[in-house]
């Protein structure tokens, strides 16, 4: 299966959510918790590819805005690539900062292969790292969900305002890593039954 990784936001141009307690970044969370979901799926047999940036929606809608520093989007390379998965990863943050939990988005909720891979690494994060379930949830707006030609899930890792999610997201992201290949894996394994 070939398996496209992009953590979220970009580590020189946009940071994500930034904890107000620590100054823990989303993009830097990302890209740890991205590499090792990489290596842990390429032990297991998948071929991966990984891209971090904040340079997501194909050029044809007119966010070119980019083009001084990279060529393809996000979005582009993933479909490019012909990947069979697309998922994203990222860190939650809401001004509430009881708000708290894991959830993973997909384009729709159908039924479709998108919430099934949704489903798969939700379960396996919330299983893994005990953290309160948001769910599953559809997001059509998502650019990396909208604009990609596969399956494609938005996983939110934890709430980075929130000091216990925040404390799981600095120790644990080896962890989030198992779990979101476990999902991957679990989900090939049900295409194959």
């Amino acid at each position: 299966m070939k398996v496209f990784i992009n953590p979220g936001h970009d580590l020189d141009y946009d940071s994500g959510a930034v904890s107000p307690r620590t100054g823990l970044r989303e993009c830097d969370v990302a890209a740890h918790v991205g590499t090792l979901v990489k290596h842990y799926l390429e032990a297991a047999g998948c071929t991966c590819e990984l891209m971090q940036s904040d340079n997501l929606a194909p050029t044809s809608i007119g966010r070119s805005r980019y083009a001084d520093r990279q060529g393809l989007t996000v979005t582009e390379t993933a479909n490019d690539w012909d990947a069979d998965i697309f998922v994203s990863i990222h860190c939650n943050s809401a001004e509430a900062e009881e708000a708290c939990g894991t959830e993973t988005f997909a384009y729709a909720l159908n039924g479709g292969e998108g919430e099934k891979l949704a489903t798969c690494i939700q379960d396996q994060i919330v299983d893994a790292l005990n953290s309160v379930d948001r769910g599953v949830k559809a997001n059509p707006e998502l650019f990396v969900l909208k604009y990609t030609g596969m399956p494609a899930v938005l996983v939110e890792l934890g709430f980075i305002s929130n000091a216990g999610d925040e404390e799981l997201l600095t120790a644990h992201q080896d962890d989030f890593a198992r779990a979101i290949a476990r999902g991957v894996t679990d989900y090939e394994q049900m295409l194959m039954a």
